[in-house]
């Protein structure tokens, strides 16, 4: 029998995806923070996620309530604009009134950067539970069928035991990762997808091709957002 495929809601450009996607995590913040008080959010990097982040910014939020993590993070010093951080901060961060001790950025410029993997992990559980549960996990997709910093035939795509750990080099940057354990046990996961050039690897998360990383993310909780060019290559019908 064939795999049920992964839920894509397809929208004209890139731009219309930012605002559902904000409008996504907005909905799930204000029902996290009734329910449970909090909201812990991981969020990826990119150039639509940017957006997204600066539509989200312009929403009535608990602010206040929500703690802020990154996916994944390039080794790189502060400020460089190869940083998923630097954009986080001048796309979000300096709009929303988060609390500045609900904000986590990775270590990526400690000295030791195994020991700091493990310091994140535990800032982790700190705001998420023992094993930490994030409310909501957003993800992109890359050509290769990354997602996060798991990349094909890196050694963190094995890892089953710890929820943040060190990858690469790949782009020339080695980089700091959420694992599966930590993404897979995440209540909402949202893959945000724009461009054409991710026709064919969207076409293979959908049908749960696990031999690409982003195939081996949980389908129970995750949905995708894409935009007409990404989605060109879909299944749109649902098998019988």
């Amino acid at each position: 029998m064939a795999a049920q495929l992964l839920e894509v809601e397809i929208l004209p450009d890139a731009d219309a995806v930012a605002a559902a996607a904000a409008k996504r995590i907005a909905a799930e913040a204000v029902a996290a923070v009734a329910a449970r008080g909090r909201f812990v959010v991981a969020v990826s990097g990119g150039r639509t996620p940017w957006v997204m982040l600066r539509e989200l910014a312009r929403l009535d939020l608990p602010w206040s309530d929500i703690h802020l993590f990154q996916v994944d993070e390039r080794v790189a010093p502060d400020g460089d604009p190869d940083r998923n951080y630097t954009h986080l901060q001048s796309s979000l961060l300096a709009y929303a009134p988060l609390l500045s001790a609900n904000v986590h950025p990775m270590p990526v410029g400690a000295g030791d950067l195994n020991a700091a993997a493990k310091q994140y992990a535990a800032e982790i559980r700190a705001a998420a539970g023992d094993p930490p549960r994030f409310d909501f996990v957003h993800l992109g997709l890359g050509g290769d069928g990354h997602t996060a910093s798991l990349v094909p035939g890196d050694a963190s795509l094995a890892i089953t035991d710890a929820d943040v750990a060190l990858s690469g080099p790949y782009q020339q940057h080695l980089r700091m990762t959420l694992t599966y354990p930590a993404i897979n046990r995440a209540r909402r996961i949202l893959f945000v997808v724009t461009g054409d050039e991710k026709a064919g690897v969207l076409k293979r998360l959908q049908a749960g091709d696990t031999s690409i990383p982003a195939g081996r993310v949980s389908r129970a909780q995750a949905t995708v957002i894409a935009d007409r060019a990404a989605a060109r290559q879909l299944m749109i019908d649902k098998p019988e």
